[in-house]
């Protein structure tokens, strides 16, 4: 009951206060004093910017897309006021089949051996031995040929090769990609001696490296001094070339000019901008044109695998070579072996050091090296195989350093280890092939010897069902990307000796030719 008191109580309050009137409403009082204005806000500005090919941020060109605000109020976006940055880059337009290289016919005359009634042409092409980028330009790369077309044949003075056009110059080709993914040819630049003469592929005589390849012409007779008379062993001799080239790796340098080696001596010659040699380096301690010379057991090289890769360090310091396979050291006994040798060159000092690497498979090619750095490098090793014909052909990109690998140059003799002059470093009078050969590559680790350490870092067979035998150079972009192009021989091929066309295919529908990819998204460990 007392609640109930409370409640009405409450209600009364209530009601007696509902019922008073209100109070009639006062007068609005001045209005108060304007604040004083803000400052005026800044504009957005929008730029776009076309990139072109080669560009740094999108290498096949694109659009780049800034924005921010303008703080100086002058309607340009400066740098300092960029707050955005988008990029819309355009993809790569050389697409998985590749974009071949421009070519000229050298001869179209000779008779197709793979063809019958049909002839076939001799392509200059060429142009795949080995590439190299520009050192200013990202949208041009160059790229090397060998000796020029030829083929093994046997003749009236033994053993030797075919040469369809004995007179051709190895050369350097500057090549442009262009938007679409085309390749454009700018020029050409043919090497030359000292003198300023052209030379030729030709073979050197065996003082500098010759390993007894009789040149022949397209009908069997030998090439000769005098092409218009017979040969004669005093009067007119078997045509050699001690300037003869046959060029399988190359290097541009910022000066403008060009290291190349080759399988003949090997040889690394150094090339004005022009294509006249201005240096040279060999294992030939008598050769008189040499700046620096090899260690001598480099002359032991095997016929037609020679210093295959030639690399420079960013810094252009030193030179680094990579032989194509196991050296015949002492003797092609240890031929079929997986111990690779490869040498640096210091090129101010002709300080040498030395190096070994481990194929996947013996006798696999070591087919061509760039620097990523002063100690990794990018390099191939492929077998001989065309993917159409042989489903398991090895077609890699490995990157090596050689941080931690034995530099065998440096070995000092200790116990049964010794220095031969000839032969270079040995075990227990063997040498490292011979190890190899008759104990395996254990026992070079027993003796402290380690190999450049080795990555996969692209299969080309798998990345773009590659259709060449001979992949051979390596264009490096940037630090993702690659180019690589193939030797295609001229698009010239034997069988037992008879000359025909060379094609990709057994049903001989597709001609090789060279061809560029580029390979994306692989990861060279470089600082971009």
């Amino acid at each position: 009951m007392k609640f109930n008191t409370i409640s009405l109580c409450l209600i009364a309050t209530l009601g007696l206060a509902s019922c008073s009137d209100d109070g009639e409403n006062g007068i609005n009082g001045t209005n108060g004093t304007n604040g004083t204005s803000g400052t005026n806000g800044f504009n957005s500005l929008i730029q776009h910017q076309a990139l072109t090919l080669g560009d740094s941020d999108c290498f096949f060109g694109g659009l780049k897309i800034q924005s921010g605000l303008d703080t100086d109020n002058n309607n340009e976006l400066a740098a300092a006021e960029i707050t955005s940055t988008s990029l819309s880059c355009n993809v790569n337009p050389v697409s998985n089949n590749g974009s071949r290289l421009p070519y000229t016919v050298l001869r179209n005359d000779i008779d197709d051996g793979a063809m019958p009634g049909m002839k076939f042409e001799i392509r200059n092409g060429g142009f795949g031995s080995d590439m190299v980028a520009h050192p200013t330009d990202p949208s041009l790369f160059y790229a090397v040929t060998d000796r020029g077309p030829n083929a093994t044949f046997t003749g009236a003075q033994g053993k030797g090769k075919i040469f369809p056009t004995p007179d051709y110059t190895p050369r350097i080709g500057l090549f442009k990609l262009q938007p679409n993914g085309d390749i454009k040819k700018i020029k050409e630049i043919l090497f030359k001696r000292p003198d300023g003469t052209l030379i030729t592929g030709l073979p050197n005589d065996a003082a500098f490296g010759g390993t007894g390849e009789t040149p022949y012409n397209i009908d069997g007779t030998l090439v000769t001094v005098d092409a218009t008379q017979p040969y004669d062993a005093t009067t007119n001799p078997i045509k050699l070339d001690n300037y003869g080239l046959d060029a399988e790796g190359i290097v541009a340098l910022s000066d403008g000019t060009f290291w190349v080696s080759d399988e003949y001596g090997p040889h690394i010659v150094h090339f004005d901008a022009d294509g006249k040699e201005i240096g040279r380096i060999n294992a030939f301690s008598n050769d008189t044109r040499n700046t620096h010379t090899l260690p001598a057991e480099f002359a032991n090289r095997r016929a037609n695998r020679g210093m295959e890769g030639l690399a420079i360090t960013p810094d252009e310091s030193t030179l680094v070579g990579i032989m194509q396979s196991t050296l015949y050291n002492p003797s092609s006994a240890v031929k079929n072996l997986d111990i690779v040798r490869i040498v640096t060159v210091e090129i101010a000092t002709g300080n040498v050091a030395q190096y070994l690497y481990k194929q996947e498979k013996n006798q696999n090619s070591q087919s061509g090296i760039v620097a990523l750095s002063n100690n990794t490098f990018l390099v191939i090793e492929r077998d001989g195989a065309f993917y159409n014909a042989t489903p398991t052909a090895m077609k890699h990109l490995y990157k090596i350093d050689l941080t931690n690998a034995t530099n065998i140059e440096a070995m000092t003799a200790s116990g049964d280890i010794e220095q031969d002059p000839a032969l270079g470093l040995t075990i227990a009078g063997e040498t490292l092939e011979q190890v190899v050969l008759n104990s395996g590559w254990t026992t070079l680790e027993n003796a402290g010897i380690n190999p450049v350490s080795k990555t996969m870092v692209s299969d080309l067979v798998a990345e773009v069902s590659y259709p060449h035998d001979k992949l051979e150079g390596i264009w490096l972009i940037d630090n993702t990307r690659v180019g690589v192009i193939n030797d295609d021989d001229f698009a010239t091929w034997a069988t037992g000796g008879v000359l025909e066309q060379k094609y990709l295919d057994a049903g001989k529908n597709t001609i090789d030719g060279n061809t560029l990819y580029i390979i994306e998204n692989l990861d060279l460990g470089m600082t971009p």
